[in-house]
């Protein structure tokens, strides 16, 4: 962080861990604020002069600042799709009572969001939505079950966080993405589709009432998204790679396999049962990521808990507090599971 504040003299910025907090503003460039402790980021938002706030905190440690963002009545850059997968219908209400709107930086969503411009949410047949499959989509069930923390570390396409990468194994964080994708865009889970797309050039496809299909392609980059999320409305020129031959002559699609991914199913499954399921899923799913990278359960188990978690869900969606509270249960509960404390 100090190194990015140097280089772009940042003005605000934000710790929410109060030791590192106090070891860094010895060495805060000459101005620069910093914010510290479990609200930093919101007071980061509510200090700061902005437009746009490109948000990619992962986990529902960013739900806060999403809500803050929108408060202002700001446009928000997401790519903290936690945030909607655990008050999607919350946020989406916060930014029409406010004026404003979610721009998605997920690279599937933003591909939606540019294959939807002009067109009518009526006259789309269904949304496909691609995965690359993860490091794991040719092995067997047996395989899968016990593969090690550097296995599903270790994707094909992209470079991500540990968190999205289990997930991209798991086929969770597709899962979450239905979610996503059922908020931002209003879409009831019959017209969502997963297709599983190993070279991630295809970033996602929407299928039009008269048999149209339109789709967002690019090689696997993140500034992509992003860019496009900074200047919408607008198309700004950019250095980024679009068409070549050697990365779209082979693209090919398949279906997704619920037997060997059934974490997939656990996203259609909050879409039809709405409410706190997206919050419940997404805290057990932390849990049992943290678990699973440290050693402690088997790659199989973590869909398992997630279910188990899900199955004994409180149902309390009326409030972020609400959903707060709701996110806290669930931790414990995933942590009774596994038979750990849970984390202060």
């Amino acid at each position: 962080m100090l190194e990015q504040a140097r280089e772009f003299e940042a003005p605000l910025l934000a710790l929410s861990d109060p030791a590192a907090a106090e070891s860094a503003r010895p060495l805060l460039p000459p101005g620069a604020t910093l914010f510290a402790g479990p609200d930093a980021l919101t007071d980061l938002v509510a200090a700061a002069e902005f437009e746009t706030a490109v948000h990619g905190v992962v986990g529902g440690a960013g739900l806060r600042a999403s809500v803050a963002v929108l408060e202002r009545g700001k446009r928000l850059a997401l790519a903290n799709k936690e945030s909607l997968v655990i008050a999607g219908e919350l946020l989406m209400a916060l930014a029409k009572e406010h004026g404003t709107e979610i721009i998605p930086v997920d690279s599937e969503h933003s591909a939606i969001h540019q294959c939807l411009r002009g067109e009518r949410l009526g006259s789309v047949r269904r949304v496909h939505l691609t995965a690359s499959g993860g490091p794991f989509r040719t092995r067997s069930a047996k395989d899968i079950a016990s593969a090690s923390p550097a296995e599903a570390l270790r994707h094909p396409n992209w470079e991500m966080g540990p968190r999205i990468s289990v997930g991209s194994a798991t086929l969770m964080n597709k899962a979450l993405e239905i979610i996503e994708l059922h908020h931002l865009f209003g879409l009831e889970r019959e017209r969502i589709h997963v297709v599983v797309h190993p070279q991630s050039i295809v970033h996602s496809m929407v299928e039009f009432v008269d048999g149209s299909v339109i789709a967002q392609l690019g090689p696997p980059d993140m500034r992509g998204p992003i860019h496009y999320a900074i200047h919408h409305p607008d198309r700004v020129a950019a250095p980024l790679a679009g068409f070549d031959f050697a990365s779209f002559a082979n693209l090919t699609f398949e279906e997704p396999d619920l037997e060997r991914f059934p974490a997939l199913g656990l996203g259609y499954r909050c879409v039809e049962e709405g409410r706190d399921a997206g919050c419940v899923l997404n805290a057990a799913d932390e849990v049992t990521v943290a678990a699973f990278l440290d050693g402690r359960i088997a790659f199989g188990e973590i869909a398992r808990v997630n279910a188990h978690v899900l199955d004994r869900r409180p149902d309390r969606a009326d409030s972020v507090e609400e959903l707060l509270e709701t996110d806290a249960h669930a931790r414990r509960l995933a942590h009774d599971e596994l038979g750990t404390t849970t984390a202060s």
